[in-house]
């Protein structure tokens, strides 16, 4: 499993990740985080991949790109050990031939995994990624006070946040951002190593 970097024990650090993209959200998404200086880490399934999306711009301004495999399958559910890697090094592979950049980070679809599916990702040196906070943007798209209040209700040290590509999150992310600096924490993305 992934963790949050090394970080100076008197500062408090959390990770925004960003599950089903490249999304039509993902520009604006952008110029948020580079409004307010943070960084996050987007876990992409692979069939919503193309040219026209701004994966060079995440790259460039710091963020991390990660698999969430090609078509968002629960890996868990019914596959073998050998489907779920066929799954997630076609998606591997697409992300590094796009972006020329190996593929570190794996995200499971709908946070669900068994021994198959971390044997399938060690066997591609992958990090598995889950989280600590759900920020419940998907369910929440008419109630942008619940989804900080979701994520700034359970803040703690080195927790990893789950946000989604969408509307609703756009919205609400440079007012989740400022919460979570005012009170006290930093962003970071994730150790490679």
């Amino acid at each position: 499993m992934a963790s949050v970097p090394n970080r100076n024990p008197d500062r408090k650090t959390v990770i925004l990740t960003f599950d089903d993209g490249p999304s039509k959200a993902l520009p604006d998404i952008l110029d948020i985080l580079k409004d307010s200086g943070t960084p996050a880490v987007f876990f992409w399934q692979t069939r919503l991949l193309h040219k026209e999306r701004p994966w060079k711009r995440v790259l460039a301004e710091g963020h991390q790109i990660g698999t969430h495999t090609v078509k968002h399958k629960n890996l868990a559910y019914n596959m073998t050990q050998q489907q779920q890697y066929d799954e997630l090094k076609k998606s591997v592979d697409a992300i590094e031939h796009l972006t020329g950049n190996p593929v570190t980070f794996f995200r499971p679809p709908y946070g669900q995994f068994n021994d198959d599916t971390l044997q399938a990702a060690k066997r591609l040196n992958l990090k598995t990624v889950m989280w600590r906070i759900a920020s419940m943007d998907w369910e929440l798209k008419d109630d942008p006070e619940q989804i900080v209040a979701n994520v700034t209700d359970h803040l703690e040290d080195g927790a990893i946040i789950l946000l989604h590509e969408l509307s609703q999150t756009v919205k609400v992310l440079p007012q989740l951002i400022a919460a979570i600096k005012e009170q006290g924490y930093e962003f970071a993305v994730l150790e490679t190593e």
